[in-house]
Formats: structure tokens, sequence, C-alpha cells
């Protein structure tokens, strides 16, 4: 077992650290002087850091890539509020030396209980012919196994191993209660695709040694997998109404909500645009939980910029714990005094300019007769 983790990070701050980590994604870049250096995001199960080698990085250009097992001596600091480490040393480990668990994030649930509870939900549909579907799918042993163990995604929400079947159980459970608002809304059929939205998760991502796609996942999306996994299972299905067919396909494939985020159409019946919202909404606030998390040492109420949310986030109970007059809001979120009245001389400055070569231009042309016929 490895002795640093990244969540560490905050305890080592200005030391030098040596631990084992798996190559998340490498780049090799340029410095202002045109020489080479590493630009690599390093992970374990706790979290992935950035990575810089600076110097000397010549031999070690080819000697590992992306999702490679490596051992790293390097400084651990900080920069534009995040943790950094810069390289002084590194080479690549074989498997055996590495215990796979240190590595891939996982659900601190028990998968078991989560599977279960899908069998619950699912035992509480009344339609039979989506009820025999979702039957089928947990039957089936090699779908399972991968819901079971599935990230929900690569980087933005639930990026943990069981973090499908966690995103998964949370919707249900929200949407369970949420239906019950809403007469006209088909319970069935959000279940349903609560259930589906995401299954194809199960092909298009890697989650071996880190979190990645496939090649199938690269090429077609989980959207397109989850028709083909779906019309295989209503084939084994007699009589399965095609009106029930076509709206589980517009849950698959309008869940996403924006045609800007993938989905080819948008939701257009209320069990679509439910499923696409609760979502949604349970993707931003795990999106949330683990910055909280992964921060939670810092003094701050104010996390560092979120990128999947594209704003830093306010950690309210810290906040509400800390008096008014300590909390500062991020410097990106505010516009310093200094630079508005740069900007306000720079267009007093324009708007002279543009006056005078206005005048100069006027004088010039004044006594010039038009060209031509003068139209």
């Amino acid at each position: 077992m490895k002795d640093f983790y990244i969540r560490d990070c905050s305890q080592q701050e200005n030391k030098v650290v040596t631990s084992q980590f798996v190559v998340v994604s490498k780049q090799i870049k340029a410095k202002k002087n045109g020489e080479p250096y590493l630009a690599l995001t390093l992970g374990d199960r706790s979290g992935a850091v950035d990575a810089k080698m600076w110097d000397n990085v010549e031999e070690f250009l080819n000697a590992f890539e992306a999702d490679d097992f490596v051992k790293v001596k390097g400084l651990i600091n900080k920069y534009n509020n995040r943790w950094q480490l810069t390289i002084h040393k590194i080479r690549k480990i074989v498997d055996a030396e590495v215990d796979f668990s240190d590595y891939l994030p996982k659900t601190t649930k028990d998968i078991d209980e989560l599977w279960a509870k899908v069998g619950e939900f699912v035992g509480t549909m009344q339609e039979p012919h989506l009820k025999r579907l979702l039957e089928l799918f947990m039957a089936d042993e090699e779908i399972a196994r991968a819901y079971r163990d599935a990230p929900a995604a690569k980087t933005l929400h639930h990026a943990f191993i069981g973090g499908l079947l966690d995103h998964v159980v949370s919707l249900f459970t929200a949407c369970d209660l949420i239906v019950r608002n809403y007469p006209m809304v088909n319970r069935d059929l959000v279940f349903t695709g609560v259930f589906l939205h995401d299954i194809g998760k199960i092909h298009e991502l890697t989650y071996a040694r880190s979190f990645g796609y496939s090649t199938e996942g690269q090429l077609l999306g989980h959207m397109i997998i989850e028709l083909e996994m779906l019309h295989k299972k209503i084939a084994m299905i007699e009589d399965f109404p095609p009106q029930l067919k076509i709206l589980i396909e517009h849950l698959i494939i309008s869940h996403h909500g924006e045609y800007e985020f993938g989905s080819p159409k948008l939701p257009m019946f209320p069990e679509a645009l439910l499923l696409h919202y609760m979502d949604d909404l349970d993707s931003k606030m795990e999106a949330m939980r683990a910055q909280f998390e992964r921060e939670a040492e810092n003094e701050s109420a104010w996390t560092s910029y979120n990128p999947s949310l594209a704003r830093p986030l306010l950690n309210t109970k810290k906040f509400l714990e800390k008096p008014k007059a300590e909390e500062e809001i991020p410097v990106a979120e505010v516009e310093p005094k200094a630079e508005v009245a740069v900007a306000a001389t720079a267009v007093v400055e324009i708007a002279s300019v543009s006056s005078k070569s206005l005048a100069d231009l006027q004088s010039h042309f004044a006594g010039k007769k038009p060209s031509g016929d003068g139209k």
C-alpha cells in the first residue's frame, strides 16, 4: 500500500515526497526557449494532481505513456491555488510492484446493498413489459457485473468504481419522490429511463488502470451503445409494445437535454423531461460534493474553480461557521478597482484618439471634389 496519497498534499506542502501513481494523461510541451517539458496528470484512488518535469526531460520523454504506473520523487506545492507536483525523478514500474486498489477511487457505499436497492425499485413497477425488460438486464451476469463496477463518467461526476450504480440508486430515490407531485407522469417509464440512460457506460468507459474511453466509446458514445443493448433485450420479450420501444429510445437519446451536450433530440414528453433534469441535478450535486470533499482541509469556504460547473463553489457549512468578515470572494470573481480605473482611462484615450482621427480625416477630404458623376 502507498504511503502517500494525493489527498495528503496539504500535509506535505513544500516538501519532497516519493510515491507511486498512475499516469492519467501525458503531454510533451515546449518552454519559451523551445526546450521540452513534461506536463502530466498523476492519479491514485484519492484524486489527481497536475505534475510538471522541467529539467533534463529528454531521457524520460518516451520512458512511459498514459495508463502506465510510475514512481515519482518531487516537490509538493501550490500554483494558482491548486496542488502541483514538480518532478525531480520518475521511472516506470511494472504491474507486479503495484497494488491496483491504490489507484482507482471506489464508492464508500456497499455495492451489494446498492444493487439490491435497484432490484427493490424494479420490483415495484407495474407495467409488465417494462418490468420484464429491466429484469432481463439485471439477470444478465456480464451486464450486472459491469453495472456494479463502472464509473458514471470519466471526470465530471461519480467518477469512481461503483459510480454508475451509486448515481442510478440516487436517481431512483429522487424520482420515486418527485413523480408523486406530477400525476400525469408514468412512474414505470421514468424508472426504465433511470436504469437504462447510462447503461452504455459499461462499454463506453475503461476503468482497469485509470478512467478513459474505449474505442467503441470514442466512436459511438454511450447512447448508441444503449440502443443496441436495448434492442437485443426487447427481442427476447414476446409482443413488446412498439409504442413503449419508441418512448424508451427517446428517453435514452434525449436525456442530456440539449443538442450541444450530445442529445440528438430534446426531451419531448414529461417523463423524458423529468429524467433529464433529475439526471442533471444529481450529476451537479455530486460534482459539488466531491469538490467540497477534495478541499475539505482548505480554510476558505470558497473552493477553487470547478471546470465542470464553470465556477468556484461556496461551501455553505464552512461559510456559516465563520464570521462574515473573515470570508473573501475569490479574486477571479471580482473586478479590481485598479483594473476598472485603467479600463476607464483606456476608453477615454480611445475616444480622444478616435475624435482626433475623425477630425483629421474630415479636414483631409474637405477640399477634395468627388470623382466620376458624384453619385
